[in-house]
């Protein structure tokens, strides 16, 4: 009786281990749905025009921290004025990181 007390205990400590560890790690995000996110940031403040992204990730280091990023950009006209911007969205979480208007 103890051998299998002990082995349904082991059972389902590594059953519970296994669904802990599947459930902390991080899911990344498509690089299509890293676009969506940016330009619904952008059309709360006006029409986008044309968009774009990388479909690669990059690794940048910011304030040294590591980040596995998408690279893309959104253009858009505000007063018949053409304005572009490129931004850089966190892989991992979707976090829009930087956004810097091109002159």
């Amino acid at each position: 009786m103890k051998w299998k007390a002990l082995l349904i205990g082991a059972g389902i400590g590594a059953a519970a281990a296994y669904l802990f560890t599947e459930a902390s790690k991080q899911q990344a995000i498509k690089p299509e749905k890293a676009l969506k996110i940016a330009k619904e940031a952008f059309k709360k403040r006006g029409p986008v025009d044309g968009s774009w992204i990388q479909m690669v990730p990059e690794t940048i280091i910011r304030n040294d921290m590591s980040y596995s990023i998408y690279r893309g950009g959104i253009s858009r006209r505000i007063e018949d004025v053409l304005e572009q911007y490129e931004f850089i969205v966190d892989k991992n979480t979707g976090v829009i990181l930087d956004v810097n208007q091109l002159k």
